[in-house]
């Protein structure tokens, strides 16, 4: 982005949020914290550097015929609401049914990361991964599903812990036949909701 802030730019807006806050940056427990936020800004927001196509462009011909599903569950993510700036948390399953090529199972959690450490809503995440895997790898078919919690709905407005959000996104083969799509389901721990993905 050609207009970005400046370092200097960062550390100075952080300060006045913590005088909107209605706390002095100048007090001594304060006096590192716009260094200390900007630094979780780099790392919370580093996808935006990263091109996750060009990580899924190394791939592996040599499969043996290989062509059932290739699953990786429970990726661990953490993003942040691009309404609230709030965290959402939670874990992301892949799977995937190879064409001709597999990729490098920890290219998969990368490209998550990759999408994740944006401002994000869960919907367009669940669709961006689906849609890179299905456009670099082209495979028979591609299903995401994204379990996570918002702070933006636990800390703050309505308040309510313990709730779950659930998205997914089905190409392909995961979403032509109900078979492909319900071991898949099935696999991720989502199979008795197999019905609400179709």
């Amino acid at each position: 982005m050609s207009d970005r802030p400046t370092r200097q730019e960062a550390l100075a807006a952080v300060e006045t949020l913590i005088r909107y806050a209605g706390d002095d940056p100048r007090r001594e427990g304060l006096q590192g914290t716009p260094d200390r936020v900007i630094r979780s800004y780099d790392e919370h927001f580093a996808g935006y550097a990263i091109d996750p196509d060009a990580l899924l462009k190394r791939t592996f011909e040599e499969i043996e015929g290989y062509d059932e599903m290739v699953l990786l569950r429970n990726i661990r993510f953490e993003s942040h609401c691009e309404h609230h700036m709030l965290p959402i948390i939670g874990e992301v399953h892949v799977g995937y049914l190879p064409r001709k090529r597999v990729v490098g199972i920890s290219k998969l959690a990368r490209v998550v990361d990759a999408y994740a450490r944006r401002l994000q809503i869960q919907e367009k995440m669940t669709a961006q991964i689906a849609a890179s895997i299905d456009s670099i790898l082209d495979p028979k078919g591609v299903g995401v599903v994204v379990c996570a919690t918002h702070q933006c709905m636990t800390t703050r407005g309505v308040h309510k812990t313990g709730v779950t959000m659930v998205t997914s996104r089905m190409l392909g083969l995961f979403k032509s036949n109900a078979t492909t799509r319900r071991e898949f389901l099935t696999l991720v721990g989502q199979g008795d909701r197999s019905q609400d993905f179709t």
